[in-house]
């Protein structure tokens, strides 16, 4: 079953773009992770302060496996509000059936 976490955070609009940049380090070692699918951490084009997140792992294992050995950002800044969950994935098909 695949896993798919998914949501946004907002930190203060002035440090977005830091905060953005700091967790490159973790996209780039995600993506070349075995059972990675997909992994986007980036700035949202519409609020200032939002952040979005989007993960798509093989399993809960190999998700669990990157946890273990994920690196620290290299700059975070405070979380203001936000809104991540994860979801197992149990079908996928075609957007437009």
């Amino acid at each position: 079953m695949t896993v798919i976490v998914a949501g946004k955070v907002y930190v203060d609009p002035a440090e977005r773009d830091r905060y953005v940049e700091g967790h490159q380090v973790i996209v780039e070692k995600a993506r070349a992770h075995p059972g990675c699918l997909d992994v986007v951490i980036a700035a949202d084009t519409l609020e200032p302060g939002r952040v979005n997140i989007f993960e798509y792992w093989e399993s809960e294992e190999v998700l669990n496996a990157w946890r273990a050995i994920s690196p620290r950002p290299t700059y975070s800044a405070e979380i203001r509000d936000g809104e991540v969950f994860k979801h197992r994935v149990s079908y996928s098909g075609p957007p437009f059936d």
